[in-house]
Formats: structure tokens, sequence, C-alpha cells
């Protein structure tokens, strides 16, 4: 097939991109910056802005499927950068898609959408709706995003909404390295109890079930027009999966807790300081990031097993050995 990957040129869409070409498949990416890297490996790259017609006509001519993975993500910034990344860009790209013919788009989600601050155990998306209110800018427009690219489902476009969730691996540019560098500057803690579980997405499981999910989809597959969840099957207690992390790089475990109340408390006050201050870098917490550090989000992979035949082909150990040889590989190099 010959595929256009939105964002191609990042964490999870140079993953995407890497797994298309491996198995044959014609790839071009939209991003907005160039990635040599990524054309090194037969790729067509595009520079532009989606969210501008011309750009995304150009990127979607001639395509089969649109794996619609960039978004501006964050925990603060200013709501119009949001808007314009995640839900107009998606609606320009959904118009240049109908206007080109393209029948197959893949949206990059996020659990984020239906995170309402309390625990999810084990959940499935068809039984989580959307919040009523949202505590960063970022869930609140993926969500807005996912809805317009659902309801674009139908005859002449087959859409499905995808949520990997908490993804890592190698190249992970946001996770653990923000985690391991606020540990090194004494400024992590563990919110609450410490034994919430989470459920984690090895990259190339999430690059995968993008794949797998492309080539299922039709206007009459069972995956066409829903979201799933496609995160690793099993979740790990979040803050002793961090301290393995730590311990295999040299850092000491980290012991320090904070109560919930308190991150949350204050996370409010710091948002409301970096409000009057105007400042866009991120805040040292925030009500959002207390809540996902301190409760369970355990999402079930089922719905997609069923609906598209979702298969990680890594395990979890597999991953966490690729991750270290490769940071290691790295560090020497």
């Amino acid at each position: 097939m010959r595929a256009l990957v939105t964002g191609g040129g990042g964490f999870l869409g140079r993953t995407i991109v890497e797994q298309l070409r491996a198995v044959g498949d014609d790839v071009r990416i939209l991003a907005r910056g160039r990635y040599p890297e990524v054309e090194a490996l037969g790729v067509e790259c595009i520079s532009g802005d989606l969210a501008d017609p011309q750009t995304a006509k150009r990127a979607v001519d001639g395509v089969d499927v649109v794996f619609h993975v960039a978004a501006k993500t964050g925990v603060w910034g200013k709501r119009g950068d949001f808007v314009h990344s995640n839900i107009t860009a998606t609606e320009v790209l959904l118009a240049a898609m109908r206007a080109s013919g393209t029948t197959r788009l893949v949206y990059t989600s996020s659990p984020s959408v239906i995170f309402d601050g309390h625990d999810h155990v084990n959940a499935t998306a068809d039984e989580l709706p959307y919040p009523k209110s949202y505590l960063a800018h970022y869930p609140q427009t993926k969500a807005a995003a996912e809805q317009l690219v659902l309801a674009a489902n139908g005859p002449d476009l087959a859409t499905v909404a995808l949520r990997p969730h908490l993804i890592w691996g190698a190249r992970d540019p946001w996770l653990l390295p923000r985690v391991i560098a606020r540990h090194r500057a004494g400024r992590l803690r563990i919110v609450g109890d410490g034994g919430n579980q989470v459920s984690l997405s090895y990259v190339e499981n999430a690059a995968a079930g993008h794949l797998q999910a492309a080539r299922a989809l039709s206007p009459e597959a069972a995956c066409a027009g829903r979201a799933f969840f496609i995160n690793d099957p099993d979740p790990v207690a979040l803050w002793p999966w961090i301290n393995a992390v730590f311990r295999e790089i040299g850092l000491p475990p980290l012991t320090r807790t904070v109560p919930y109340g308190l991150a949350r408390a204050l996370g409010a006050v710091a948002e409301g300081i970096w409000a009057v201050l105007g400042r866009q870098d991120d805040p040292p917490m925030t009500r959002f990031v207390a809540a996902q550090l301190a409760t369970s989000h355990t999402y079930s992979i089922q719905p997609a097993i069923e609906a598209f035949g979702y298969a990680p082909p890594v395990t979890a150990e597999e991953g966490l050995l690729r991750m270290f040889r490769a940071w290691k590989t790295d560090l020497q190099g």
C-alpha cells in the first residue's frame, strides 16, 4: 500500500514508517521539519503545516491510507496552539482525504481523551465516556479530534482511532527522559500511595497495532468507526517499574512520596502562577500530572484483538532489553 504518516519523523511515527518500509510499502511523511534519517529509508518527505489546506492536499495525493500521528502534546501551553495542531489540522486532513478519495484513516489518539481523574481498571473504550471537563488542553483537543475522525467514518472513508498508553522505548524523547532527569535533579516524588497500576505501550507494539488496524480497515470492518486501546497486554505497578529502570541505569530507587491531595493542590497553585506570568514552559506540577501519577489506568486490548487482530509482537521483557541495549550503545558511541 502507499501510506502517508503525519508526524513521521517523531517517536511513534518513525517506528510506523520503519515497519511499513520493512514490508515494502511506499511511504510519504508530512512533518514540520526535515528528517534525513527517515528519508534514507526511501521515504518521500513533505515539510509543512498540516493545517494548511494546500499542504494537506499535496500530502494525501495518491495515497491509500493515512496514519495521522502528528499532534501537539504536553501538559501546558496556549490553547490556540493545541486547537490549531490537533483539531484544525485534523479537520483540514479529513477534507483533503475526502477530496482526494483516500479511503482509510488510522488516527493516533490517547487514553487521556477519556481520563476523568479516577481509577480505570481493565477498561474498554466502549465503556468509558468522554468526561465533561478536562484538566489540560491536550486531552480536550485530542478528544475533539478523535470525535471528528470517528464521525467521518462511512462508505467512502473508513476510520479508526487507536489509543496507545504511555509509549516507551529506546528513542523515547519525552516520557522516561523527563522522569530520569527529574529524579537526577531530586525533583521527582511518588504521588499517592505508590500502589497504582498502569498499562504501558512499547513503541514497536504500538506501531504494529497501527499497521494491523490499517490492513483490516474497510467500511464493513469490525473496527471501523471505533476507538481501541492498544497497550501491552499486562499492566505494571508504575513506581516499581520506574525504579527498575532507575536501577538498570545506576540510579538509586525513588522512595520519597507526596500525598495525592497535596500534589494536586500544588499543581493548581503552579498553574495559577504560570497563567499569571504567561509562561509557556511546563509547571513543576499540574493537576493533570498529579492525577495521572496517582491513579490506576489499565486498559483491555481484547476488543482490539477481536476487531482487527491486534497482536503485540514484542514482549515487555524483550522491549526493556532492547531499550537498555540501545541506551548503552548511545552512551558508548
